[in-house]
């Protein structure tokens, strides 16, 4: 099916999951003079939380700062399970009426932008065929891992186990654990959050991790939300919100400051929590610092109380080889098997992987900078939205919104068309995410750089992003207008 003329949008967004629902209903909230269009290339909305369908899939930030700015997260769940999570999802869209703005099955394979007609060409493949669309601002919400791989390095002698072998990203729907003996390779959110879950049907099941990582307990309830409980929505909401910000913000600060006291207070509160059988400095003593890589949560102590009922193990060692029933490990130790779990990361692909080209020159990840963690310099009239490593996605996701809804506002006020961010040379290059975790380091030279200062520097740090990117003039002296 051919286009004579593309279809024309104001905004085109990418990705009908988290963060794209939420940029279609500020949109529609904020600029409902505007015409939006959200493309999705899988059959549903939801994004990760529609993806991933493995035992007890849940949120790991609390459920106050991951629900929007604007729309309450409706009970007091801290750490909601995926399918609570879609259902706020649903919802949402449903009320703002951005389920009518997606598009299904469109994936976008590539964009172009033009400075003589100041607008993104976009290729997108749909069930009838390949067609073009035209925006005036690209906005990519694709987050920034791999749909359809994901990390899966290959084991020695995986080829002769005679069991199953499953990636969490790809989990069976008919696969059955009942009474079998389970090993769960990873020591990260995912590892963390399948053996509570399954435990209670699985023969046994061990977590095997070549190093530790750290682990937090917080209660599954809010404790706030509940004492808090029979006030307005309206006012609990908000309240409980900022101490959830509060609270994290403190904490990542106190524990980047003091590392040595950070590791004791974690092992202390660990140490309450283990079985005497299991050694806290064998199997969660991680040698990084907290907050080098993302720290985990367990909801109500879940992953601490398998172990202790005997239906959970842990085992910190290496991968010698894999054999027809099992893992022989390095130690000589063999962990018996009918089922490998391969909780072993992601994949990270950024904006989908999308291929960007202005006036006609490739623009490689690599060799831009990022704007404020929201814009690419030198790439115009296109933002992204990218969460936090160390905190709730949401929060990062809800400023990129702001930002984007004064951005229009200003436009409309000033006439112009195009805004830029213009790279100053003497900035100093850093990477991008200064994180220690694999799936980071394993991507870091597909991704952007950020800077050494403000506005390219992101600091990880919401209150700071509350003064830069909702509050702070737009017109900074490094966005150039058009």
């Amino acid at each position: 099916m051919s286009q004579t003329q593309p279809e024309h949008v104001d905004v085109l967004v990418i990705g009908a999951g988290l963060s794209g629902i939420g940029a279609a209903a500020q949109l529609r909230t904020r600029h409902p003079g505007r015409t939006v269009a959200v493309l999705e290339a899988r059959e549903r909305l939801g994004g990760t939380w529609d993806l991933f369908r493995y035992p007890g899939i849940r949120s790991d930030s609390d459920m106050f700062t991951f629900g929007y700015r604007w729309r309450p997260w409706p009970s007091d769940t801290s750490l909601a399970d995926g399918q609570l999570i879609l259902d706020y999802l649903r919802t949402v869209a449903e009320e703002y009426a951005v389920d009518e703005l997606i598009r299904y099955e469109h994936k976008v394979t590539a964009a172009s932008w033009s400075s003589e007609a100041q607008q993104w060409t976009v290729t997108v493949e749909t069930p009838d065929g390949t067609k073009e669309l035209t925006t005036g601002l690209l906005w990519g919400c694709s987050g920034y891992y791999d749909y359809e791989t994901g990390h899966a390095p290959h084991f020695p002698g995986q080829e002769r186990f005679t069991g199953e072998i499953v990636h969490p990203q790809f989990w069976p729907e008919d696969l059955d654990y009942a009474g079998k003996k389970v090993v769960v390779i990873g020591s990260g959110a995912t590892a963390i959050t399948l053996i509570p879950a399954m435990a209670d049907q699985t023969e046994h099941i061990t977590m095997l991790q070549r190093s530790p990582t750290y682990v937090l307990n917080r209660p599954a309830r809010d404790p706030l939300a509940r004492k808090l409980a029979k006030l307005p929505e309206s006012v609990r909401y908000p309240i409980v919100r900022w101490s959830n910000i509060l609270m994290q913000v403190g904490s990542y600060q106190a524990f980047q400051k003091f590392p040595g006291w950070a590791r004791g207070y974690i092992r202390s509160q660990t140490v309450k929590l283990l079985p005497e059988h299991v050694d806290v400095d064998t199997h969660f003593k991680p040698a990084y610092d907290p907050w080098d890589q993302r720290l985990c949560v367990v909801p109500s102590a879940d992953l601490f109380k398998a172990l202790k009922r005997g239906q959970a193990s842990i085992v910190t060692d290496t991968i010698e080889t894999f054999d027809e029933t099992g893992i022989v490990l390095t130690s000589g130790e063999h962990l018996d098997a009918d089922i490998i779990v391969t909780a072993t990361g992601l994949k990270m692909k950024p904006f989908g992987g999308l291929p960007l080209t202005v006036d006609g020159a490739e623009v490689k990840l690599h060799d831009t900078m990022a704007y404020k963690a929201l814009m690419l310099s030198d790439v115009p009239n296109f933002v992204f939205t990218i969460g936090y490593t160390n905190a709730s996605w949401t929060l990062k996701a809800d400023l990129v919104a702001d930002y984007v809804c004064r951005m229009l506002d200003h436009l409309d006020k000033t006439g112009n068309k195009v805004f830029v961010p213009r790279r100053d040379e003497s900035v100093g290059e850093r990477p991008f995410m200064d994180f220690q975790s694999g799936y980071v380091l394993r991507a870091l030279d597909d991704l952007p750089v950020q800077g050494d200062r403000a506005p390219w520097l992101l600091k990880q740090n919401y209150l700071v992003d509350v003064r830069s990117i909702r509050r702070a003039p737009l017109e900074d002296g490094v966005l150039e207008l058009a």
